[in-house]
């Protein structure tokens, strides 16, 4: 995905590389994570994600107007498999339960609970500076690099990549839904410059709140390392 206005390019390169720094992805992309922890991450993952309609529906119904709108509305008709696919939700559930695993009944750890609020509560701000930089500085623009090592921490635990068809099917669309994203970005950025700040600002929080996420998945899991 590219941001025209240069200030978000940059701003997106530098929460690429503040995400993908993290020791839990540093483990993936080096083999070092366990398949056990990697379950963990698709639990916690899967409660945070099956919110994702709701964020959008919230950047949208603060908008300025129709034509922002459509173009967002087509990602949402992505989510809810309108487009002629299957839910994301759906082949969540289904990818989850190859591992035999279910969101039912799931506890969020403390960093879910943190990554959630925050998407929600910059989704939900009057001002769509916030809501369309916290959706996609803060989560789509980020997916590729995301879900690539994800998909990376899966393989070196010898699970194989087509039962993982959820993280790369959003290796490919997320991109997408993020030039989309990035087109609205880029005409209130263009129309108010005083808005990057605020993009950018709903960025990095979703990235702080990505970070804690981690790394409340790494802590879970210690207790299960120490008892193999």
């Amino acid at each position: 995905m590219k941001l025209y206005v240069p200030q978000l390019e940059s701003a997106k390169d530098t929460l690429v590389e503040r995400l993908t720094s993290h020791s839990f992805l540093r483990r993936c992309r080096d083999g070092l994570v366990t398949l056990e922890e990697m379950k963990i991450f698709l639990v916690q993952q899967g409660l945070y994600a099956t919110n994702f309609t709701k964020y959008l529906c919230a950047v949208m119904s603060n908008l300025p107007g129709n034509e922002e709108i459509r173009p967002l509305a087509r990602n949402l008709f992505d989510e809810c498999g309108f487009s002629g696919t299957k839910p994301h939700a759906v082949v969540y559930d289904e990818m989850l339960a190859g591992f035999g695993l279910s969101l039912q009944g799931a506890t969020p750890l403390s960093g879910t609970v943190k990554l959630i609020n925050t998407m929600f509560r910059h989704c939900r701000s009057e001002n769509p500076a916030f809501g369309t930089g916290a959706i996609n500085l803060g989560a789509e623009a980020l997916v590729p690099d995301l879900y690539t090592d994800i998909v990376k921490g899966f393989v070196n635990c010898g699970v194989s990549e087509d039962r993982l068809g959820f993280f790369t099917l959003h290796i490919v669309v997320d991109d997408d839904h993020a030039t989309t994203l990035g087109e609205i970005m880029d005409a209130i950025a263009t129309a108010r410059p005083e808005e990057v700040r605020n993009m950018v600002a709903a960025g990095n929080d979703l990235v702080d709140a990505r970070l804690e996420f981690f790394t409340s998945v790494e802590q879970a899991a210690k207790p299960l390392a120490a008892a193999s």
